[in-house]
């Protein structure tokens, strides 16, 4: 049984999240749920059928995309609910629900959808078959449920316009934020590593968690991506609009100071393994290992600056010349600890060197990931796309 302190602590980390900045604590929740209801509460008007439940289903849909997603995928939502239900309207005709009718229905629907190229919305060709197959599709009720995809599809949009279009500018920045935190702790692990016993595995190990980042770097770029996506057409989209720079600036900076990370620690790990297993713990000297540590650390710190940039905690004023300067010092450091005679150990200086040419691109990059923007930034033109298919392919007949 979890003690008093215990569900303090947890709910001091989940009320954060429930309460972002920002953001009116359940508005999405009430969006959602009155996108449902009114659209339930049409399609009873309309007398589509005793349980038109595919219109709250189309509604719940269609009410978490953005403006722009609305026109650009909306009618693939449609169209796969529609022919779900068409399918299933067939089937039940001739059919009623058992386990072979389901798996032929599931089969079909899968074709159909790959068929009508829809995507990411493939899926919903087969669960709306089957909720149509559950509520008992009949022939003649095919036009009523369809009737109930429109609908809901038009109350999602509608509500979607009116209440808050959804900018998706605070999870982009938190997103951005714990990635920083995320580098930040790799950068600690690896100092304390450096200041303790040394081996390949550790070195292994720690090129792992270099590399894993990546994930987190991913997933950062979707959320950004959402983010200017949901610029277009949104009559509030001058807020993000206004932060995709700082936050675009920042996110470019943490992927090439990803690549030093991930640098650092294969050169770490190729000069351990370019000694014999047994002599892994003196491939760096310790006046070298403890200079390298402390330049992680003065990275680690000013990495989560950076993440207080993104999430908006800390204003973009510019890079802490101090700690910049402090981190330049540092270098000169750990150069001095890593001066070889190239003829005496050819490999060590060619490794000295990849470390330092790492190092200084960190040092680069964070000044980078702290300034800020110089330019404003505006969504593409909808079209933008097509008329650069068209000149493409003007340019490819006039060649021709």
């Amino acid at each position: 049984m979890a003690g008093p302190h215990a569900l303090s602590r947890r709910l001091q980390g989940v009320l954060p999240r429930l309460t972002r900045r920002g953001r009116t604590p359940g508005l999405r929740t009430a969006k959602t749920v009155l996108a449902a209801v009114l659209a339930f509460q049409v399609a009873t008007w309309l007398d589509t059928s005793s349980s038109p439940i595919l219109a709250p289903l189309t509604a719940l849909l269609v009410v978490q995309l953005t403006l722009y997603e609305t026109l650009a995928t909306g009618w693939e939502r449609i169209a796969s609910v529609t022919a779900g239900v068409l399918i299933a309207a067939l089937f039940a005709s001739v059919a009623g629900l058992s386990w072979w009718s389901l798996g032929l229905v599931v089969g079909i629907s899968l074709v159909v959808g790959r068929l009508l190229r829809l995507g990411p919305h493939l899926a919903e060709v087969p669960i709306s078959a089957m909720l149509v197959l559950a509520v008992g599709g009949a022939e003649s009720a095919a036009l009523d449920r369809v009737t109930e995809t429109l609908v809901g599809a038009a109350v999602g949009v509608l509500v979607n316009l009116v209440i808050a279009p959804p900018l998706y500018v605070q999870p982009a920045g938190e997103a951005i934020a714990e990635l920083a935190g995320r580098m930040a702790a790799v950068s600690e692990e690896l100092a304390a590593a450096l200041r303790g016993p040394w081996s390949r595995e550790l070195a292994d190990e720690l090129l792992d968690r270099a590399r894993g980042l990546g994930t987190e770097l991913a997933r950062a770029d979707r959320r950004l991506a959402r983010t200017e996506e949901s610029a277009r057409l949104n009559p509030r989209g001058r807020a993000a609009r206004e932060a995709q720079p700082r936050l675009r600036n920042t996110l470019t900076a943490l992927e090439r100071l990803h690549v030093s990370l991930r640098t650092v620690s294969r050169v770490l790990l190729d000069r351990t393994y370019f000694l014999p297993e047994e002599a892994a713990d003196h491939a760096w000297s310790p006046p070298a290992r403890e200079a390298l540590a402390d330049v992680l650390l003065a990275v680690a710190a000013t990495l989560r600056a950076a993440g207080g940039v993104a999430d908006g905690t800390r204003p973009a004023t510019g890079p802490d010349l101090e700690s910049l300067t402090t981190l330049l010092d540092l270098r000169g450091r750990l150069a001095e600890a890593l001066l070889v005679d190239p003829r005496a150990d050819p490999a060590a200086w060619s490794q000295h060197g990849a470390l330092l040419d790492a190092v200084d691109l960190l040092r680069v990059e964070l000044g980078t990931a702290l300034q800020p923007p110089s330019a404003a930034w505006a969504p593409p033109p909808l079209a933008a796309a097509q008329r650069r298919a068209v000149r493409r392919a003007m340019a490819w007949r006039r060649r021709r």
